[in-house]
């Protein structure tokens, strides 16, 4: 068996493809038909702050084209809501519904089944030993997320888009 670097590619492209596809699965069986793992950073990077198509195009490295697409469904689908900006009404805001944190802690909780299951499989260390040496590779959780926020209730993202709000007018 080959262990080029091509190999190790493809089983890495192949580790997230097998998670992303079986996330959207268990995320459909739990009433969250639809949802691909776009989906889910889009909804993450208005989380975090992204107010405009355009910021979640930036944040997730995808077209404005592609990043609207994934806005519009989100939109159609209650998790995220368009609103006027008060500073200018010309710009709509993103904002997060409670529909969209639902469906982001069942992401979470369908991730760390499937980490479980891999686990069962290797072992924890190895799975351990294993993120371990992708952040030491790719960097830190923080470089890999963009800064994504991680378990903020929904009132503790309010109170960042407040001050995110009052920063911008500033």
């Amino acid at each position: 068996m080959s262990r080029s670097g091509a190999d190790l590619a493809l089983l890495l492209l192949g580790g997230f493809r097998f998670m992303a596809e079986e996330a959207t699965l268990r995320l459909a069986a739990r009433g969250y038909p639809g949802v691909r793992p776009a989906h889910d950073f889009a909804l993450r990077a208005v989380a975090a702050g992204a107010g405009s198509v355009s910021e979640v195009g930036r944040r997730t490295s995808v077209s404005k084209q592609a990043a609207a697409k994934t806005v519009a469904f989100l939109e159609e689908s209650a998790y995220i809501l368009r609103s006027p900006d008060p500073g200018d009404g010309r710009r709509a805001r993103l904002i997060v519904t409670d529909r969209g944190h639902s469906l982001m802690r069942e992401g979470e909780a369908v991730f760390d089944e499937l980490r479980t299951q891999w686990e069962s499989l290797v072992g924890r260390d190895r799975i351990a030993d294993l993120q371990d040496a992708l952040l030491r590779l790719l960097g830190t959780d923080e470089q890999i997320v963009g800064g994504l926020p991680k378990d903020l209730s929904p009132e503790e993202l309010a109170t960042a888009d407040r001050e995110r709000s009052h920063k911008d007018r500033s």
